[in-house]
């Protein structure tokens, strides 16, 4: 914005073009007038000196001065008023003569050589001008041409005439002209002025006052006018103001009218807003309570439905183990089946409120996608053979083995994916696909498939699948029963993980349930290394009547370089067998036989014609297994076997073929461990239950009703470990372990929880409260083991070398199979200097996932050389690191996997050279 104002700039650009015109205009006539009068002088002074010169020639010639003198003096007269002095000077630029004396004649002399005074010349010397004029003789003064013989004469004047003339007279005129011309100049800037003011009076001043009219308006003045009599357009810009406020004002009234009413509105909004705000937050304290009710009621429904569950699949599990006639055995398996299933729904409706409220924790720790997988469809295998359906699991070779996630929410996902699979297929197969999606340096994609040959979906129920308490059949005649929660869950649970899920189905035809899994792969193997280069080349003959099981086994041993040859129907079985040479390896289905005759005449006859028989048989006919199928084979494998269990299987039988058959060894008693376990929980079935697992594990055992019985019994004794059930009315677990920990003989005794609740918050509680562990209800018998494993004494300081190296353990391990026995103890016993050398190098770079993985692969190898105290070190380890145990914290651990490396070393090279010396 300017910072001048109008009346300035009018000011400005009225007078500045008028005062710069006037000054340029006047400066141009006055230097004009100077030169014009310049001129006149020098023309008045060669109008005087050339006549003289002319003159003065005879003179010169002469050398006659008073005449000269005369000349000069008559000359000087004649023009008093503007000569001052006449001098004539000879050839040799000396003085001749001079009209009167003058004390400056020497500025009248010519400074130069005379020669070069060829014409009228001037020199301004301060207000005098000095004019100068050659004399030459006459004949210089005619052309060349008329008179040639005076040439040297006109070259050189014989004289010159000076004259000094006095410029007061033009100086005095050139004065009066600037005069005049300031004078004219300063009567145009005063007219200018006079009209200017005057357009300021009648423009801007106005201008000005509609300026501040306008700011008035600005300020809300809306009644301010602008007033008087005006011309032109400012006459029609102050009707335009006037009417822009009368507008305003107008406009303004109007507004202030609405907004009173929006207030008055807005007031009222504002009234109940506040009421909803209440009442929302009232809202807000209800659902907070009510999440925390529903989070007490998950927590107490699942400690009150696991308690009872708990005792009747244990003691179903129990009853399991002790001589039964069929229909009882049928009864409890049913029994133990139902409150498994109802098990399975308590821990989906579980999962799916901690999917629901956020709280669902993925873990990412390495584990072996194979074992894996092939431990999830194992646990459904029994459903599938209840069927009679052909359970397939086929992974592809480009999958990586070792990976990073979660395997225990993996685990579960195939587990309701297969399992669903299974509910809606009466005839048919499942198969379990496995393929690379995307492969990078450190991740992997997973693309898994579940296709079955079952009923299918409808394409306008398929949508519902995906929602919880969804279901393709909502009737109440609908044939499959379930929550409708598992794939809600199994959609979340790979949503979380980054992967994608999806189905293509038509009834009557099927369904295939796909999914997609990102999982980072583990830059360490985990899975024991398998020498399948002595597979090579070996033939192999695979009877198998089931296509699709056919087809994936030749496709897995074609991978492992062996030849192949598959036979889907018994004659020409009979025939191949009858006409070709001995196989190196006969993998024999038993599943399509209905006759006990025909199996064994069939069963009988191929083992004459193969080194090695493995039979595949999903029969829970005993009898059937111990006359027909084990005496003739020398594996028994239930289907589907996974691809690592085959490779080790046919490894162990190309090493020992020659004691394949011979009977299995009656099973060692087993042993309990030599320790005094403290069982607490005030269900008496539960207590029941615990004590008939512990003693069958443990030497001694006692139980506690009540936590404060537990408190009393922990004063009284020391015990070696101790399970404290959670929730008990009066003394809970944790105030029990707390007074424990305080005051008994008890204070560092390993005290595991036994509880019922599932939700994390409650284990976190558990580990956060000075318990040492937890064991979740329903009690698994195997989880049970290792946690008395895991915090049992060194067994080999009680047990002696038993406990070191057992011969009678490992041998039972191999099947009885003595070569097969020492050569997978010489295996380990080659393995112990690099295992131990890595170990030593993990551990001292602190390389956490290093040692997970070799801590694995030892473990892995002591399950088959009958090392119990190196076994349970290594699976302590494995479980350890496996929770996020620092190094560390591990280290006398590590230290003690380390000596008793050492001792296996030494047992194991005795008890091999004694085989050599005898």
């Amino acid at each position: 914005m300017s910072k001048h104002s109008l009346r300035s700039w009018v000011l400005v650009l009225a007078l500045a073009p008028t005062i710069l015109v006037g000054i340029l205009l006047g400066a141009y006539f006055t230097i004009n007038r100077f030169y014009e009068l310049e001129d006149t002088l020098r023309e008045q002074g060669s109008n005087i000196i050339e006549p003289i010169a002319i003159a003065g020639e005879a003179s010169l010639l002469s050398n006659n001065r008073e005449a000269a003198k005369r000349l000069l003096a008559a000359a000087q007269l004649n023009k008093s008023s503007l000569v001052q002095s006449i001098a004539i000077f000879d050839a040799n630029n000396q003085l001749f003569v001079t009209s009167h004396y003058h004390k400056d004649f020497e500025l009248m002399r010519f400074p130069r050589e005379i020669a070069k005074l060829t014409h009228t010349q001037y020199e301004q010397i301060g207000d005098s001008l000095i004019v100068r004029t050659p004399i030459y003789a006459t004949g210089a003064l005619l052309t060349l041409d008329d008179v040639p013989g005076i040439t040297q004469k006109a070259d050189r004047p014989i004289g010159y005439v000076t004259m000094l003339l006095n410029k007061e007279r033009a100086l005095l005129e050139q004065h009066r002209a600037a005069f005049a011309a300031f004078i004219i100049v300063l009567i145009g800037v005063q007219l200018n002025l006079l009209f200017t003011f005057r357009l300021v009076k009648n423009v801007t001043q106005p201008i000005t006052e509609m300026v501040q009219v306008v700011a008035k308006i600005r300020e809300g003045k809306l009644d301010t006018r602008v007033n008087g009599n005006l011309i032109g357009e400012l006459d029609l810009l102050k009707r335009g103001i006037n009417a822009m406020a009368g507008s305003l004002s107008e406009y303004h009234d109007e507004m202030q009218q609405n907004i009173d009413q929006a207030t008055s509105d807005l007031r009222e909004t504002l009234e109940q807003i506040e009421i909803q705000n209440v009442e929302l937050d009232m809202a807000k304290k209800r659902a907070q309570e009510a999440s925390r009710i529903k989070s007490e009621f998950l927590a107490n429904m699942s400690h009150e439905l696991r308690t009872p569950l708990n005792g009747v699949i244990g003691f179903a599990r129990q009853l399991l183990k002790t001589p039964l006639h069929d229909s009882q055995l049928d009864y409890i398996r049913t029994i133990e089946r139902s409150a498994s299933n109802l098990l399975s729904i308590i821990n989906d409706i579980l999962d799916f409120s901690k999917l629901d409220a956020g709280k669902m924790v993925l873990e990412n720790m390495p584990f072996s996608l194979r074992e894996n997988l092939d431990e999830a469809v194992k646990l459904l295998s029994s459903q599938a053979r209840e069927k009679r359906l052909e359970l397939v699991v086929e992974v592809m070779p480009a999958v990586p083995d070792a990976v990073s996630g979660d395997a225990m929410r993996v685990s579960q996902i195939i587990n309701n994916l297969v399992g669903n699979a299974i509910k809606f297929t009466d005839k048919g197969s499942v198969l379990l696909k496995v393929d690379v999606n995307g492969l990078q340096e450190d991740q992997v994609e997973l693309h898994c498939e579940v296709s079955d040959t079952g009923i299918g979906i409808k394409e306008e129920q398929q949508a519902l699948l995906f929602q919880a308490f969804g279901q393709a059949d909502t009737s109440i005649s609908r044939r499959f029963g379930g929550t409708g929660l598992g794939l809600i869950i199994t959609k979340r649970l790979i949503n979380q993980m980054g992967g994608q899920i999806g189905l293509t189905s038509r009834p009557g035809k099927g369904s295939t349930f796909w999914f997609t899994l990102p999982l980072k792969k583990s830059p360490y193997p985990l899975a024991d290394h398998l020498p399948l280069h002595q597979l090579s080349s070996k033939t192999t003959l695979v009877f198998e009547p089931r296509p699709l099981s056919a087809a994936i086994l030749q496709r897995r041993l074609l991978h492992w370089q062996m030849k192949v040859d598959i036979i889907n129907d018994l004659p020409s079985l009979l025939t191949r067998l009858a006409e070709g040479p001995s196989y190196d390896f006969l993998l024999f289905s038993c599943i399509s036989f209905t006759d006990t005759d025909t199996l064994s005449d069939a069963i009988t006859t191929a083992r004459k014609y193969a080194k090695r028989l493995m039979a595949l048989s999903d029969s829970h006919d005993q009898q059937l297994l111990n006359s027909v199928i084990r005496p003739n084979a020398d594996l028994v494998l239930t289907p589907p076997v996974g691809e690592s269990a085959m490779a080790r299987h046919m490894l162990a039988l190309l090493i020992s073929p020659t004691e394949s058959l011979l009977p299995l060894a009656p099973a060692p008693a087993r042993a309990t461990l030599p320790m005094t376990v403290l069982a607490v929980d005030d269900n008496p079935a539960n207590l029941k239950l615990i004590q008939t697992l512990l003693q069958e594990l443990v030497s001694h055992v006692q139980t506690a009703a009540s936590g404060a019985q537990a408190i009393e019994l922990a004063k009284a004794s020391h015990f070696d470990l101790i399970f404290m059930d959670i929730q008990m009315p009066e003394t809970d677990g944790f105030t029990a372990t707390a007074a424990i920990r305080q005051d008994s003989m008890n204070g560092k005794t390993p005290i595991i929880a036994v509880t019922a609740h599932a939700i994390n918050e409650e284990r976190k509680r558990i580990l956060n409260s000075g318990m040492d562990g937890y064991l979740p209800k329903p009690i698994d018998e195997v989880a049970l083991k290792a946690i008395l494993n895991r915090w049992s004494h060194n067994p080999a300081q009680e047990n002696g070398n038993d406990q070191t190296l057992n011969w009678p353990l490992c041998l039972m391990q191999a099947n009885n199979k003595v070569s097969l026995a020492q050569e997978m103890l010489q295996m380990l016993l080659d393995s112990i200097p690099q295992n131990r050398q890595e170990i030593e190098a993990a551990l001292s770079k602190e390389q956490t996932d290093q040692l997970l993985s070799l801590v694995h692969k030892l473990h892995g190898a002591c399950c088959y050389s009958g090392v119990p105290t190196l076994q349970q070190l290594c699976q302590t380890l494995e479980s350890a690191l496996k929770q996020g145990e620092s190094l560390q914290a591990m280290e006398p651990e590590i230290l003690e996997l380390l000596d008793e490396l050492t001792k296996v070393e030494s047992a194991a090279q005795k008890l091999l050279s004694s085989f050599v010396t005898d």
